[in-house]
């Protein structure tokens, strides 16, 4: 019935000459159809998209967009996939991708670029893109000086997501250093309660989470500059700096008497979902859980995230005092892989602030959009994430993974971290990631 009513509203507006819509002139749409009327005069049309968001966090997506449809008349059909980046270049050029792709990958986004599968950047999507995002941002979606896909929403990954009420009645402090994390690690072990609990299942990209575990690390010990030689591949891939990142990662994950609390022993790391990867911190059956800002969309509706609440989370401490307080983060780009003008109009919406402060106000989800207002976000961790990121002072880093080329950031890195949580040795996996980098 949505779908039927986001047709049938233009065509009652402009039919119904008495009333109007909302006491408007028919021909305005309607008081709450203002924002749109850049975008109207499409009824009937369709704009298919796919992307890596599902389950319950594609279900509030949906419902962003469902004023814009209702008063342009285009209808947006969104479907989301765990295999999204390894089968979206193949169906393309089968003819049968979506209109637009939501990529998590800048590396993707340059693949696809690069072989004539995606559609430059209107002159509306550069103009918004110019106005309302860092020349940083614009940068992970520009491929050879040419803009290809705009930023829609961000997210800070530096986060550890803890339970207040443990933390309260133990005893325990917020660690501020490296140091004071592990001896917190610690304690936790020795008061009966497994310290950290993590998920990397996530169907074809299974491991994620694994990765940024590393490049948190390996930020915060080599370094920024390091870490952008390492994503850019003027270092090997298994760098002895990268190495010991790892080896530090598995201090933690791969140590018996720290994971995986409220889920298994070590190996169950691989096969526990990354939703549901730190669920148990509620039920303090768990110590900690690493994720990113966007955790708060996997949590029940009626878990309080707050300081003194049921869930809240940390910066994830330093470890090298030089490199200062990093933060690495990643996000979506809508680039536009068939050029018709409702899918030019609906990739221009979804550069503005308006798309960026729905999809908070709704989903739960921050932007780096200059536009975009923290108050409507309600959570402290994402109003933190929002400060964060707006920042000029915080070293931001995008996600390396997703930077890299995709056979390795959505590939054999991915796939490499679960061979590494099943046991397979540091160095040989880091090699065979190193071996699998595309040549030129």
């Amino acid at each position: 019935m949505r779908r039927v009513w986001a047709f049938l509203l233009p065509l009652t507006c402009a039919l119904a000459v008495a009333v109007g819509c909302g006491g408007e002139e028919p021909e305005s749409g309607g008081a709450a159809c203002r924002p749109y009327r850049a975008y109207m005069g499409q009824a009937g049309t369709k704009v298919t998209i796919d992307g890596s968001i599902r389950d319950v966090e594609a279900t509030t997506l949906e419902r962003v967009w469902e004023a814009f449809e209702q008063c342009t008349g285009i209808d947006i059909s969104y479907e989301g996939s765990t295999d999204f980046e390894a089968s979206l270049e193949s169906r393309v050029r089968a003819g049968n991708g979506p209109d637009i792709g939501f990529f998590p990958q800048p590396g993707l986004i340059a693949r696809m670029a690069r072989a004539g599968l995606l559609r430059p950047a209107t002159a509306q999507v550069r103009a918004n893109a110019e106005q309302w995002w860092s020349a940083d941002w614009r940068r992970y979606g520009t491929v050879d000086s040419q803009l290809y896909a705009a930023p829609i929403e961000g997210n800070v990954k530096s986060f550890v997501w803890y339970s207040p009420r443990l933390f309260r009645e133990k005893g325990y402090a917020i660690p501020t250093s490296w140091d004071e994390l592990m001896s917190l690690t610690a304690r936790i072990a020795a008061d009966g309660v497994k310290p950290w609990c993590v998920g990397l299942a996530s169907g074809a990209a299974s491991g994620w989470p694994a990765t940024d575990w590393l490049e948190d690390v390996l930020l915060r010990t080599a370094g920024p500059d390091v870490f952008d030689q390492w994503v850019a591949h003027t270092i090997p891939f298994n760098d002895p700096r990268v190495v010991a990142a790892l080896d530090r990662v598995g201090a933690i994950l791969r140590n018996p008497a720290y994971v995986n609390g409220g889920h298994g022993d070590v190996k169950s790391i691989a096969t526990t979902g990354f939703q549901e990867g730190g669920l148990p911190v509620l039920e303090r059956k768990c110590g900690m859980h690493h994720q990113a800002s966007f955790y708060t969309s996997w949590l029940p509706p009626n878990a309080r995230v707050a300081e003194d609440g049921d869930v809240f989370a940390f910066h994830l401490p330093p470890i090298d005092p030089a490199h200062g307080r990093p933060i690495s983060g990643g996000g979506n780009f809508a680039g536009a892989i068939t050029d018709r003008p409702e899918v030019n109009l609906v990739t221009a919406y979804m550069s503005t602030p308006e798309f960026a402060n729905n999809r908070a106000r709704i989903g739960k989800v921050i932007s780096a959009n200059r536009g975009f207002d923290p108050a409507n976000v309600a959570e402290p961790v994402l109003k933190l994430s929002a400060k964060l990121l707006a920042d000029p002072t915080v070293t931001f880093r995008f996600d390396g993974s997703d930077l890299m080329p995709s056979a390795v950031g959505a590939g054999t890195f991915w796939s490499g971290m679960v061979d590494w949580i099943n046991g397979a040795d540091t160095a040989t996996v880091l090699a065979k990631i190193e071996a699998s980098w595309p040549p030129g």
